[in-house]
C-alpha cells in the first residue's frame, strides 16, 4: 500500500495492466452488476439541470425506465446510483452500431451540449474509491468481465493508472497524477534492478 495525502493506494494501480477492450466486453461493466452507478450529490444535480440534453442521447428503454421514476435512486448501502432499465443496464446506456455499451451522459459531454463527464464513479473504474473518516482507500475492483481488459493492458504493457490519467487528473489533480508517475518510475527501475 501506498500512502500519498489522505489517500491510501492499493499497489494494483501500478502492479495491474489494464485497458478497456470494448470490442470485446462490449461495455458490460454499464450492463452488469448488483446496482447502479454511484453518484455524488452534485452529480445528481448536474445531471437533473441537464436531463433534457441527455435524454437526446438515451435509449427508449432508457427514457420509459426514467418516466416511471427517477433516473437515480439510494441503493441498500445509503448511496445514491442511477437507476436501472429491468434491475440490469444503467439506465443512461445506449449502444451504438457495434452493439456496445455506451453512456448518454458521456456521449452528450462529447458532442459539447453538457459541460460534465460520466459519473467520476464510472470514469475512474476499475478504481474504487472508499472514504473512512480520516482517509480513502483507492482500491482496484477484480471483475470477470474485465479479463479482456487485463489481456489488453498485459499486451500494451499500460498499468490501471496510466489507463485512467483523465480520470485521475478529474478526481484528484494534475499533481497527484504527477507523484503517481513518480512512484511508478520509482517501483519499476527498483523491480528491474533486483
Amino acid at each position: 500500500m501506498i500512502e500519498i495525502d489522505d489517500k491510501i493506494l492499493s499497489n494494483e494501480l501500478f502492479e495491474k495492466k489494464f485497458v478497456c477492450d470494448l470490442q470485446k466486453c462490449k461495455g458490460a461493466c454499464c450492463v452488469e452488476g448488483d446496482s447502479g452507478a454511484p453518484l455524488t450529490s452534485e452529480e445528481v444535480n448536474s445531471i437533473r439541470n441537464h436531463i433534457n440534453l441527455i435524454k437526446e442521447e438515451m435509449s427508449p428503454s432508457g427514457l420509459s425506465a426514467i418516466e416511471n421514476k427517477d433516473f437515480y435512486y439510494v441503493d441498500e448501502d445509503g448511496e445514491e446510483v442511477t437507476s436501472l432499465v429491468n434491475n440490469k443496464e444503467c439506465v443512461f446506456v445506449f449502444r451504438d452500431q457495434n452493439n456496445i455499451a455506451k453512456c448518454s451522459i458521456e456521449s452528450a459531454y462529447r458532442k459539447n451540449k453538457i459541460n460534465f463527464n460520466k459519473p467520476i464513479s464510472c470514469h475512474l473504474y476499475p478504481i474504487r474509491v472508499r472514504k473512512y473518516e480520516s482517509f480513502k482507500a483507492i482500491n482496484i475492483h477484480n471483475w470477470h468481465i474485465c479479463k479482456p481488459a487485463c489481456d489488453c493492458g498485459s499486451q500494451l504493457n499500460i498499468p490501471v493508472f496510466k489507463f485512467l490519467k483523465e480520470a485521475i487528473i478529474r478526481s484528484w489533480s494534475k499533481e497527484f497524477y504527477h507523484q503517481l508517475e513518480d512512484i511508478y518510475q520509482h517501483f519499476f527501475q527498483k523491480t528491474t534492478t533486483e
